[in-house]
């Protein structure tokens, strides 16, 4: 049985819909029907079931991706799968891209260790709600650093408390006897292991991490690794990376060089130095570094987030491992994945054109203020008006508030929005919150309900 969609669609949307299905020519046979509402979006799951008389021999009922409503609810009632397709028309060219497929972030290979450099001047209690934080950003080691001169009295009652609560551990000081007291009472990893305190390894079960005995010295780690082979001993091996103008590009240098003698062996990759101190946005960094480890195969990375720009560090390297991944597996560049490392600009932003919001703006039969944003600016109308502006503060005189507070109130944070929207080429969509990707925490949006009546909505209580 070949497939066949129906698209259920609203007054204003009808005609782009059509062309667009024109255009992109999907396939399968399909009947576009429109709802008798000017906007798909408002479409209520009971609406749908009074309004929707036949289901014209559909296979699945494509709904707008704004619906608000129960899906289950809809199959059952007409014995066809409903779905939700886009939030954007122009977003059905990817939709039904040809051998597109669903992005699966779900999974990943590496992990991630994230270092509370500054655990011996927090309480046990502060490190334990760190590591909490840490593991829901995606960290999968808890690694307590040290800090020259500073007393860590209480380092072994933190690797308890931690212990305690499931986490895994490792443990970052040139100590060797705090190594070995760490690895004895339960620390998973002990940091760098060098020639010189390679027999801490012999005292512990816990893995050791190797490193050079200087950065330069790579011949140093390469005897370290050596002799944990010949006793089939578990360990991570790190060349350590060096900041830019300090030794970056050899540095990337000895990793390549690292897998290419050592095919098989476990690699730790310290992406802290390149974050913390390149005074750039670190979600692109990350990403670029999880894209190096991906390629040869490192799958332990290392990361702080000690600078005031890389507060969301270890999550954003969560999400970069899980992208390279995915691409990784499809075996091709990380493309296509979604904008969940893109918090800044989108690859798509503007999916309306000038003439097409001004379709919509003609269409349009009510006062109630709709804006949109295109490549020339943002784009405020209602049935009385419309103007195209690059600042707010141009379109006041438009609008005829009169002394209605409220409704100034939201036309003014969402044109402000709007003009953040057009000036970094990102998604704007009138009464939602900017999406910033991985750099935010966002709550889902409920989609079987509609929002509650906003404040300025509400009347005053005296």
């Amino acid at each position: 049985m070949s497939e066949h969609i129906l698209f259920l669609t609203g007054k204003l949307a009808q005609d782009s819909l059509e062309k667009t299905l024109a255009d992109i020519a999907p396939d399968a046979t399909y009947t576009v029907h429109q709802i008798g509402l000017s906007v798909a979006a408002l479409m209520t799951t009971d609406m749908i079931k009074r309004r929707l008389k036949d289901t014209f021999g559909a296979t699945r009922v494509l709904l707008p991706g704004r619906f608000r409503g129960d899906l289950d609810e809809l199959s059952a009632h007409f014995g066809v799968p409903f779905e939700r397709g886009p939030d954007e028309l122009k977003d059905l060219y990817e939709f039904f891209g040809r051998g597109a497929r669903p992005v699966d972030l779900s999974k990943h290979d590496i992990l991630i260790f994230g270092e509370i450099v500054e655990a011996p001047e927090c309480t046990v209690e502060e490190i334990v709600r760190i590591a909490h934080q840490y593991r829901t950003d995606g960290a999968d080691v808890i690694d307590l650093g040290t800090l020259p001169d500073t007393p860590f009295d209480h380092l072994q009652d933190a690797i308890a408390a931690l212990k305690s609560e499931g986490f895994r551990v490792s443990i970052d000081t040139h100590d060797p006897q705090t190594l070995i007291q760490s690895g004895q009472n339960g620390a998973d990893y002990l940091m760098s292991l060098s020639e010189e305190t390679l027999w801490v390894a012999d005292e512990t079960d816990a893995v050791p991490i190797l490193v050079p005995t200087a950065p330069t010295d790579p011949e140093s780690l390469y005897r370290c690794v050596d002799a944990l082979l010949k006793k089939s001993r578990p360990f991570l091996a790190d060349a350590i990376l060096d900041p830019i103008h300090c030794g970056f590009a050899a540095s990337l240098v000895r990793y390549h060089e690292l897998r290419r003698r050592y095919p098989d062996i476990e690699i730790m990759f310290g992406v802290g130095n390149l974050t913390e101190l390149t005074h750039a946005d670190s979600t692109g960094v990350n990403a670029l570094l999880l894209g190096f480890a991906s390629e040869l195969g490192i799958r332990h990375i290392l990361t702080t987030q000690v600078s005031e720009h890389c507060r969301r560090a270890i999550k954003e390297a969560d999400v970069a491992r899980r992208v390279m991944y995915w691409n990784r597996q499809r075996g091709g560049p990380p493309t296509h994945a979604g904008n969940a490392l893109l918090p800044l600009h989108e690859r798509r932003p503007f999916p309306n054109t000038d003439a097409e919001i001004r379709g919509f703006a003609e269409g349009t039969r009510d006062r109630n203020i709709r804006i949109q944003v295109s490549e020339t600016g943002v784009h405020v109308y209602n049935r009385d008006m419309y103007e195209v502006v690059s600042d707010p503060f141009d379109v006041y005189p438009h609008l005829e508030l009169g002394d209605d507070v409220g409704h100034a109130f939201y036309l003014g944070v969402e044109t402000a929005r709007a003009q953040i929207a057009w000036q970094l080429g990102k998604r704007y969509e009138q009464d939602e919150e900017l999406r910033w990707a991985c750099a935010t925490d966002a709550a889902e949006t409920d989609l079987t309900r509609f929002r509650e009546r906003g404040t300025t909505q509400r009347k005053k209580t005296k």
